[in-house]
C-alpha cells in the first residue's frame, strides 16, 4: 500500500488518501532598493517573484482544492510564517561541535509526522503538499531529508505548480537543480541586501525599527524632552550618580522608552552605548568564540572605506567627549552594581564572616521575641556548622550595621569627588600626539599590505600589536576625558542622594556594590563589647 501511495501520487489519484499542507512564508525574499533621492531613508520592499507574494492562507486554500479536486481528503496544516528556508544559523550539532544549519522546526516535524503517518492533531496522512518548490525548501541539506521521505518511506511530496517531482528519479534530479538555483538566488538577494546596508551606514542614514529615545518620528530631529534626559543623565554618570539612581528616577517622573516600557538598567546601558548619542553611525559587530560556541555582539561606531567614523544624517545629544566618558564608565562587559535583586536587607551578600578560614556570606535573621528588640528588628549572622555554609560564629545587629554601611558609602564618594575636583586635568590630554602616531602606522602598514611590500604573516602581527596599542590610549583618553568632565561639574551629593523621598533598597543596594566589594565582620568575645565600627571591616572597590 505504501509504495501505491507514491505511484497514484504520481498518477495525480488522490482519492481515499488523507494530505496534510505546508503553507511558509518568508520575508527573506524581499529586498530594499534605495534609490539615489531616497531623503527618507525608507526602502520599498521589492518581491522576487509574483508567487512570493501569496500568504499562509492562500497556499492552505490552494493546497485543499488541490487536494479535494482529486477525491483525497485535507486534514492538516503545517504553518510556518515568517520562516527562512535559506539563511542558515549557529547551532549545536549532535557531537557537541558548532555548525551553521537552517533551522525549520516546522518542516522538520512535518517530514517526521509524515514518516509515521500521523498529523499533529490525530489525523492520518498520507502525503504533504507545498506550494511550489520554493515553498518546500531553498537549502540542499532539507530537499535531501525530503527526498529520502519519498524515496524510503513511500510517502508522497508534492507540489501545486508542477515545478516539484520527487516521486520519480529524473524528477529529483531536476530537483536538486532547481533548489541550488533558489539558493543562488537567496545567496544574491542577501548580498545586495549587504550592499544597500553598507551603502545606507556610509552615508549615515539612520536604521529602520523602532524610535530610537531622544529623537522624533523621523529618527533625526531631536526629542527636546527625552534629549534633556539624556544630556542631564549623562552628566550625573559622570559625576559620580548612580546607573540605578538614574532608571529608579526616571520610572517615578514617568519617563518611558521610546516603546513606552518603564526603563531597566540594561535598556539605558544598551542606548548609552550607542555612538548615535554623539552622532556617529553605529555598526553591530558579531564574534564568536570557538571554545564556548557563543556569538557576542557589540555596538561600535562604523567607518567608511577611508576608516573615518560616519557621522549621521541627525542631530546629536552628547558631545564626543561626553559619550566617550559615558562609555568608559559603561565598558564592554557586565556594569558592576547595575543589576537589580529581590533582596530585602541592605546588606546581604555584602557582608562576610571575619573568623579565620570562614569567610562565608552572612545571612539576615529576624529577631526571636524573646530578645525584647523592637519589631522587625534583625541580625547579620554567618550561617550554623550544621548548613555546611558557614561557622556560626559571627552575629551582628542588622539596622545598625546598614546605618554604618550608608555612612561609609557617602564618606567614599565625598572623599573621591574631593579628589576629583583638587586634581585639575590639563587643557589637553597629553598623549593626543601619540594615539596619532599609532594610527598613523596602522595606516602606514594597510598601505604596505595592500601594495604587497609586506607578507601577511608581518601584516596580521605588527597589526595586533598596533591595535593594542591604539585601545590601550583610546582608554587612557576617555578615562582623562571623564576626570576632565567630572572636575569641571558640581559632584553627586551622595548624603542627599542616600536620603532622597523615595529612594529604593536596590537603589541603595546599587551604590554599595560600586563603593564596597565587601565588608568583613570580626567577631567578638564572649562577655565583651565592641563598637561596631571596629567590628567592621570594609574593602572599596579599586577604580
Amino acid at each position: 500500500m505504501a509504495d501505491d501511495l507514491v505511484q497514484q501520487a504520481h498518477w495525480g489519484q488522490l482519492a481515499g488518501q488523507n494530505w496534510a499542507g505546508l503553507a511558509r512564508l518568508s520575508t527573506e525574499e524581499t529586498e530594499g532598493e534605495l534609490t539615489p533621492d531616497d531623503q527618507s531613508g525608507k526602502s520599498t520592499p521589492r518581491f522576487m517573484t509574483g508567487r512570493d507574494i501569496k500568504s499562509t492562507e492562500e497556499q492552505e486554500k490552494d493546497g485543499r482544492q488541490f487536494v479535494e479536486s482529486r477525491q483525497g481528503r485535507y486534514v492538516y496544516t503545517y504553518l510556518e510564517p515568517d520562516t527562512s528556508a535559506w539563511k542558515r544559523r549557529r547551532v549545536r550539532l549532535p557531537d557537541g561541535s558548532v555548525g551553521y544549519r537552517v533551522v525549520r522546526p516546522v518542516f522538520e516535524g512535518a517530514l517526521e509526522d509524515l514518516k509515521r503517518g500521523q498529523a499533529p492533531n490525530g489525523e492520518p496522512i498520507d502525503g504533504l503538499i507545498v506550494y511550489d518548490i520554493d515553498r518546500l525548501t531553498r537549502d540542499p541539506r532539507h530537499l535531501e531529508d525530503a527526498i529520502e521521505t519519498v524515496e524510503h518511506h513511500h510517502r508522497p511530496i508534492i507540489d501545486i505548480t508542477g515545478t516539484l517531482d520527487l516521486l520519480t528519479d529524473n524528477g529529483r534530479t531536476m530537483a536538486r537543480v532547481l533548489v541550488a538555483v533558489a539558493n543562488k538566488q537567496s545567496a544574491d538577494t542577501a548580498r545586495r541586501v549587504r550592499r544597500n546596508h553598507k551603502a545606507r551606514r556610509n552615508l549615515g542614514i539612520p536604521v529602520g525599527g523602532t524610535r530610537p529615545f531622544g529623537w522624533q518620528k523621523d529618527k533625526r530631529t531631536l526629542n527636546p524632552t527625552e534629549a534633556e534626559h539624556i544630556r542631564t543623565a549623562a552628566k550625573r554618570l559622570i559625576l559620580g550618580a548612580d546607573w540605578h539612581a538614574i532608571v529608579a528616577d526616571w520610572n517615578r517622573k514617568g519617563v518611558t522608552t521610546s516603546k513606552g516600557n518603564p526603563w531597566t538598567w540594561i535598556g539605558l546601558r544598551d542606548m548609552m552605548r550607542n555612538p548615535r548619542l554623539c552622532g556617529y553611525r553605529s555598526h553591530v559587530v558579531i564574534e564568536f568564540d570557538p571554545e564556548s560556541g557563543r556569538e557576542t555582539k557589540l555596538m561600535t561606531i562604523a567607518h567608511n572605506d577611508e576608516g573615518q567614523p560616519v557621522k549621521g544624517q541627525w542631530t546629536a545629544i552628547l558631545t564626543v567627549p561626553e559619550w566617550e566618558a559615558v562609555k568608559e564608565l559603561i565598558g564592554d562587559g557586565p556594569m558592576r552594581g547595575g543589576g537589580h535583586n529581590t533582596r530585602v536587607y541592605l546588606s546581604s551578600g555584602t557582608l562576610r564572616c571575619g573568623k579565620d578560614e570562614c569567610g562565608s556570606v552572612l545571612r539576615a535573621m529576624k529577631a526571636a521575641p524573646s530578645r525584647g528588640k523592637p519589631e522587625g528588628y534583625f541580625y547579620y549572622v554567618c550561617p550554623a556548622k550544621s548548613t555546611g555554609r558557614g561557622c556560626g560564629g559571627v552575629k551582628i545587629g542588622g539596622p545598625e550595621t546598614d546605618e554604618l554601611l550608608g555612612m561609609l558609602v557617602i564618606a567614599k564618594y565625598e572623599e573621591e569627588a574631593s579628589k576629583r575636583q583638587s586634581v585639575k586635568a590639563p587643557q589637553e590630554w597629553p598623549k593626543a600626539a601619540e594615539l596619532k602616531i599609532v594610527r598613523e602606522d596602522i595606516a602606514d602598514l594597510k598601505q604596505a599590505r595592500r601594495a604587497r611590500q609586506i607578507s601577511a604573516e608581518r601584516y596580521y602581527s605588527d597589526l595586533a600589536e598596533y591595535e593594542a596599542d591604539e585601545q590601550r590610549l583610546k582608554k587612557e583618553r576617555n578615562a582623562w576625558q571623564r576626570q576632565t568632565l567630572a572636575s569641571q561639574g558640581e559632584p553627586v551629593d551622595m548624603a542627599e542622594e542616600w536620603h532622597r523621598d523615595g529612594v529604593t533598597l536596590a537603589e541603595r543596594r546599587s551604590y554599595i556594590a560600586r563603593t564596597l566589594t565587601t565588608v568583613v565582620v570580626l567577631p567578638v568575645g564572649s562577655g565583651r563589647r565592641v563598637p561596631l565600627r571596629d567590628r567592621l571591616v570594609p574593602v572599596y572597590v579599586e577604580e
